[in-house]
Formats: structure tokens, C-alpha cells, sequence
């Protein structure tokens, strides 16, 4: 068995033995060999510890033992002694467990590291405790002139319409502009110093897939942009690859605290990739990444050739750049998901946006699919599901039925009609569990605007896996908390972790 790195948490009860590997079992066999057989020289051995196996006999054991990138003994401490050399590291585990390390099928590393470093909105529960503590956080750090002032984690559900005022924002930031991320990172709050750099005014046009809130007296932006919209003024955020190194760190340092040995980074751009390149030239990239590269659906298959160049540019060592990533609709909380039937707002006017015409996103996947993309589709809404799944059927119908292993992602809302076709297709339903509990954005955004019938069918993970298909999970970081243990949890109770 192989090992892809070698970090460890040490907590009051837990060892997490970061591995490359989903169980120890092919280890085990190790057991076996008589004592007459020359051993190997363990650079490594962990004893007097947990050791849980994850064979399918959930057997436990007490000792490690490695060398170089492979397992090759667990079992009792007594079998470890003939790996013992001298040179041999030696850890005294002292009764704590060792696991295997997790895999965080869709995640946001750099994103994540970046919010660590911001003012962090994610502790208020009141649109006042908000404004507090970014007050508290520009008094205790003051802004140069001219200085971006970041910050991320205000819930959509504290403000009515989940639309937060620029005007607010004024009153805190002064001469400064301001973006603040949403938690669910698909809508931003920003003042009007901001909104005067990307030159919004109440005659800017809603970009495709976006929109600008406006006052609806006057037609002027209230301060609020969702999806694509966003990036009218993300765009002017200063951003160097000096950052995007900084962040990236950060971010891979938080999934090595909590064992995790592998990563889907579930949207990236060149200027990511070159972040990583760097991380990796420079031997600090201490977790497997796929990297999913950014479909950009005002484009068409004509993409999918900077596409391969940036693969074949960008895989190499523990990266490898071979997944592509299509945003198929938005979320239930602006009304941005696509729909099968209307949301229950007023006049039943909406039923969402699919970000791709029909007939592109079945082109791209059958392209991406021809191409050897693993495709990871962005797909909420139970339209959006569809589409999705329809888009892979053409794909397969063109190009014949390979184990790509094809994504789709988040699935809160799947027609029923629709779960056995995961199956067929071999398409991965890769679920972010954390969020299966009802918050406040399912309790007061989500439930009213689908009704009670549609709400009983949020997040069905345990259909996907009664009816044999592939599942995955993942935390969406830093949408919500980057601790498997927490998703796993969720996963089972529906419950809120500690309530």
C-alpha cells in the first residue's frame, strides 16, 4: 500500500495517518509472512496505537509500519519488531486511533486559505452583530487609503431578500470600496465606492447569468450582486500570484489538520494553477489535487482546446489538471437554480436559470467526454439535474460508455424519475452532507419557495446509494466547514453538529 504523504494530527484522541489509500486491509496480509522471510526496514513504525483498517471486517490493530511511499505491515506491535532497524523512526502512539486519510471531492482550497485571512462574518446571527464586527475589525486593522476592504460569511437569510444595503456599508468603510462574499459564494455585498470602480450604475445591463439588485424606486444598484455579476467587481480586487500562493498554503495547511490527503479543487483558472505550480516547484504541495478547470458558458466547444493545453501544462507530481467544471444553474436562495416546476413566489414567475442552452452543454460534454475530461457539472436544482444527466446521455450515445467517472454536484432538489439514471450512466452524485441539516437558509429561503412536497426530497444521498450509484463527498470549503468528521455526521443525523 502506498503512501502519498506522511502528516499527522495529534488531538486529545486522534491520530490521523495521512495516506494515499482508502484502508489498510491489502496490509494486513503482512500478518501472515513467517518469521523465516527477510523483512524490510521500516523508515517508520507507529505503535501502542488504534488502528482502524477500514477492511470489511472492520478490524482494528496497534501497529504501523513504512517504508519509503509504502504500508508494509499493520497489525499487533509484536509484528512490527522485525521492520525495527536502526535508522527506524519510532512514534509511541500512546492508545490514540490512526485512520486513513480522507478525500475532499469538492472543495475550494485557495478560496478557503484567502477567508482565513479576511474579516470573517460567519459567528453573526443579526445583520447588527455583522456590521459590529466588521467595525471592529477596520478599528483594530486600519485601511490605507484606497485599500480593499474583504471580508466573507454574511448569511443571505439576516437581511430581507437576503439583499444587504451598499449604503450600510458606506457608513463603515468610508473612502475605501468593499466586497463582501456571502457565505454560499454565489452572491456579494459591496458599497458604492466599489460599485463607481466597476462603473454600475442603474443603466448597467445584467450580465448573462447575473444580476444587480437595484432600489426599486429608482432603478440604482442597492449593493448586491449574485452569480455572474459578481465578478463586474471581483474583477478589480488587486490580486497577485504572491497571494494566491499565501492562500493556497493556508488552505493546504487546514486540510492537512484535519488528515485529508486528496482534493477535488472544484473550479480553478490559470492563475490558480499557477499558484499551485509554484506550491509544488517549491515541494509544499502536500496534498493529491484534481484540479477542475473553469468552463466559461459565453464560450463555446472552441474553449476546450486552452483547455488540454492547460492539462498537459499543469499536470505533473500531485497535481493533475484533468477535470472540467460547468456551472449548469445557480442556488435555491436567489431563485438562481433551475427548476422543473415554477418556485412558489409571487405570480409562480420563475423557475430558476440554466446557465447553458441545451444544445452547448450537450456539445461541451460530448466534447470534454471525447477529450478525456472528467466533466463536473454544478447541478442544484432539479432542472438543472436533468439537463446534466440528458447532456452525459448524448456524450455516451456519441462516444461510446468509458469510466470517466463524471460529477455532478450538490443535487439538493433530483426528480425521482431521475436517481436510477446515475447508475446507468456510471455518473458520481457528489453530495456536500453538511448541509443536509435545516438551517436558516432551508428553513426560511429554500422550504417556502418549493413547498412541502418538493422540501421532503432535499439532498436524496440515501436514494442515490439504495439504487447502486456511485457517491461522493465533499465539503464545498469555505462554504461550510472543511471537517469530514462534521460532514460525516450530518451525513447520518441531518442534524446540526453539537445541537
Amino acid at each position: 500500500m502506498r503512501v502519498s504523504a506522511l502528516t499527522m494530527k495529534f488531538s486529545s484522541s486522534i491520530v490521523s495517518l495521512i495516506l494515499l489509500t482508502v484502508w489498510f486491509a491489502p496490509a494486513l496480509a503482512e500478518e501472515s509472512v513467517t518469521e523465516k522471510k527477510v523483512a524490510v526496514v521500516a523508515d517508520l513504525v507507529l505503535r501502542d496505537g488504534q488502528v482502524f483498517t477500514m477492511d470489511a471486517a472492520r478490524n482494528w490493530a496497534h501497529a504501523v509500519a513504512i517504508s519509503g511511499d509504502r504500508i508494509v505491515y499493520v497489525g499487533a506491535d509484536s509484528g512490527a519488531k522485525r521492520f525495527i532497524g536502526p535508522k527506524t523512526k519510532m512514534i509511541d502512539l500512546k492508545g490514540k486511533m490512526v485512520l486513513p486519510g480522507f478525500i475532499d471531492s469538492h472543495v475550494h482550497p485557495l478560496g478557503g486559505g484567502e477567508s482565513l485571512f479576511r474579516c470573517n462574518l460567519d459567528k453573526a446571527t443579526t445583520a447588527t452583530a455583522a456590521l459590529d464586527i466588521m467595525r471592529a475589525h477596520i478599528k483594530a486593522h486600519p485601511l490605507a487609503p484606497g485599500e480593499w476592504f474583504l471580508a466573507s460569511g454574511w448569511k443571505l437569510p439576516l437581511w430581507t431578500g437576503g439583499n444587504p444595503l451598499k449604503s450600510d456599508l458606506d457608513k463603515i468603510v468610508g473612502d475605501n470600496p468593499a466586497l463582501i462574499t456571502a457565505s454560499d459564494h454565489h452572491s456579494v455585498w459591496v458599497n458604492s465606492l466599489a460599485l463607481s470602480q466597476a462603473k454600475i450604475d442603474k443603466y448597467t445591463v445584467d450580465p448573462p447569468n447575473g444580476r444587480i439588485e437595484r432600489d426599486p424606486q429608482t432603478g440604482e444598484p442597492s449593493g448586491t450582486l449574485r452569480e455572474s455579476a459578481m465578478q463586474l467587481v471581483s474583477s478589480h480586487v488587486p490580486s497577485t500570484l504572491d497571494d494566491r500562493v499565501r492562500f493556497l498554503l493556508r488552505g493546504l495547511h487546514e486540510a492537512n489538520s484535519f488528515g485529508i490527503t486528496s482534493m477535488q479543487d472544484a473550479d480553478v483558472d490559470e492563475p490558480i494553477l499557477e499558484a499551485y505550480k509554484r506550491v509544488q516547484d517549491n515541494g509544499e504541495l502536500t496534498v493529491r489535487i484534481v484540479a477542475a478547470l473553469h468552463v466559461n458558458p459565453a464560450k463555446g466547444v472552441e474553449q476546450i482546446a486552452n483547455l488540454a493545453k492547460l492539462r498537459a501544462q499543469y499536470t505533473s507530481g500531485l497535481l493533475r489538471a484533468m477535470s472540467a467544471k460547468l456551472f449548469v444553474d445557480g442556488v435555491m436562495e436567489t431563485h438562481t437554480a433551475a427548476l422543473l416546476q415554477p418556485y412558489l413566489t409571487k405570480n409562480n414567475v420563475t423557475s430558476g436559470t440554466l446557465n447553458f442552452r441545451t444544445e452547448l452543454l450537450n456539445a461541451l460534454a460530448t466534447k470534454l467526454d471525447a477529450e478525456g475530461f472528467q466533466i463536473h457539472m454544478h447541478a442544484i436544482g432539479d432542472g438543472a439535474v436533468r439537463q446534466a444527466l440528458d447532456a452525459l446521455v448524448t456524450a455516451e450515445n456519441k462516444n461510446g460508455q468509458h469510466d470517466l467517472r463524471h460529477q455532478l454536484a450538490h443535487l439538493q432538489l433530483v426528480d425521482p424519475a431521475d436517481v436510477p439514471r446515475f447508475l446507468k450512466l456510471r455518473a458520481v452524485a457528489n453530495f456536500e452532507p453538511y448541509w443536509f441539516y435545516p438551517d436558516s437558509f432551508i428553513r426560511e429561503l429554500t422550504e417556502p419557495v418549493l413547498g412541502p412536497q418538493r422540501s421532503s426530497r432535499l439532498y436524496p444521498m440515501r436514494s442515490l446509494v439504495k439504487s447502486g450509484a456511485l457517491v461522493s463527498a465533499g465539503s464545498d470549503w469555505p462554504v461550510t466547514t472543511l471537517n469530514p468528521l462534521d460532514g460525516i455526521e450530518v451525513a447520518v443525523t441531518r442534524i446540526e453538529p453539537g445541537s
